[in-house]
């Protein structure tokens, strides 16, 4: 389905490729805003623009500076992507210094700086606008989106496309703030209504659809999830997005055929080149799930591995570290568990040692480090600030005491130890039961 007409009313077209541009767009960012960039690229290709991302464009082997600056020149214009995440203030600048001076000396060349979050801006930026995409954590959405489209091919907005941005603006906020506020109540009935009202806001991206459907995962309900990511699936076929969802909704529902189809999804993800850590990651985790069913130790590795290599592709990445940890302490040889000991250091590094306000999984990872670390009390209290901060969420919780409970096996805390690890997951099975169950 196509962006809704009143809204492509107001959002112009890519320019013609000409000379030796291949590209439309540049994006760059750090690799720990990349999940917000990756819907930015899903919603651009969908409207038809040739964008160079990194994790889709170059391949293993490939000189990495070198490509990055001849996939820029080959662009029509640039992208800087800016958080308080962004915490490398030398590489912002020098990102920051090589756009402006493209937009100086190439001809058409369109720099469109902007931010996701209240981040200050360094003196050198000062003389650049900024888009301010803070209203839209999940990605981009509503005016800002349209204000980025007209950055892109260097018009100003008309009278009509900034009343309509604005108008936008409020929608789409308000429609995030419904589904968020269900999610924290745990309301899965009401992220479906809202799926189901629509609105413009729901049919120029995949980004609020794909919201609610993670959300639904969240919460335990995976087979409504899959319902919105196949119907999304088709509203926007280029969309990586709720593709990987679907993926990891049906490993998470673990029916019939349902581990099969999501590695099928995957699978050509992978050979299409997409290798961005959150597809690494996915697969990686549906090849842990063959391992749980079949014991077989090379599937179990062929889990690590994945994992490892979507670390080493993004190192800040603590999803991806966090589960070659894990997965290297399953293998146990004496290699694997300094492995395992290196990832987790390296994950620490990323994570810190204390919770972080509304962030489940970014906590329940710091109390990952402490357990394989066998600091079980300092694990034991972390999980329970993860779990007493997002309630409602009993499908992550479920995924998070099935990775413990095998780490636990191989790990063996004192009696004592294990029940207070156990306490914040109490109103799920124990773990006999539990590894016999999916996440």
């Amino acid at each position: 389905m196509p962006a809704p007409a009143e809204w492509l009313k107001f959002a112009p077209p890519p320019r013609p490729l000409t000379g030796s541009d291949k590209y439309h767009v540049f994006l760059s960012y750090r690799s720990v805003n990349r999940p917000w960039v990756l819907n930015l690229y899903d919603t651009l290709r969908e409207l038809g623009y040739a964008v160079f991302l990194d994790q889709v464009r170059l391949k293993p082997g490939d000189r990495l500076i070198k490509e990055l600056q001849a996939g820029l020149q080959a662009s029509q214009s640039g992208v800087l992507v800016w958080s308080k995440k962004t915490a490398d203030s030398d590489w912002v600048q020098r990102e920051y210094e090589t756009m402006e001076t493209l937009a100086s000396k190439k001809p058409g060349f369109q720099f469109v700086p902007l931010r996701l979050d209240d981040a200050d801006l360094e003196l050198f930026a000062a003389n650049r606008i900024f888009l301010d995409f803070s209203s839209y954590p999940d990605g981009p959405n509503g005016g800002e989106l349209i204000r980025l489209l007209h950055g892109l091919v260097g018009q100003p907005l008309s009278p009509d496309a900034a009343r309509f941005a604005s108008d936008q603006d409020e929608i789409a906020a308000d429609e995030l703030t419904k589904i968020r506020a269900a999610i924290d109540v745990g309301n899965a009935p009401r992220l479906k209504e809202l799926f189901a009202a629509g609105g413009p806001s729901w049919r120029t991206s995949a980004v609020l659809a794909a919201r609610a459907a993670e959300g639904l995962t969240k919460l335990g309900d995976n087979a409504g999830a899959i319902d919105i990511l196949e119907k999304i699936g088709q509203q926007f076929p280029k969309a990586i997005r709720p593709q990987q969802l679907r993926a990891l909704a049906l490993a998470r529902r673990g029916g019939d055929g349902d581990l099969e189809k999501a590695q099928e999804i995957l699978g050509v993800l992978v050979q299409k080149g997409e290798k961005d850590p959150e597809t690494l990651g996915i697969f990686a985790r549906t090849w842990m799930d063959r391992y749980t069913k079949s014991g077989d130790t090379a599937q179990l590795k062929r889990s690590r591995d994945l994992y490892a290599e979507a670390f080493e592709g993004a190192p800040d990445d603590y999803y991806t570290g966090i589960n070659a940890a894990a997965k290297s302490v399953f293998l146990g040889t004496p290699a694997d568990l300094a492995k395992a000991a290196e990832y987790a250091a390296r994950v620490q590094k990323i994570v810190g040692e204390t919770p972080k306000a509304n962030d489940y999984w970014w906590t329940a990872t710091v109390g990952e480090v402490f357990l394989i670390r066998r600091m079980f009390d300092d694990a034991a209290r972390l999980y329970e600030a993860a779990v007493s901060m997002a309630p409602s969420e009993t499908g992550s919780h479920k995924s998070t005491w099935q990775q413990v409970c095998r780490l636990m096996e191989k790990l063996q805390p004192a009696p004592a130890e294990r029940a207070r690890i156990r306490e914040p997951f109490s109103h799920l099975p124990d773990c006999a039961t539990a590894a016999a169950s999916k996440p």
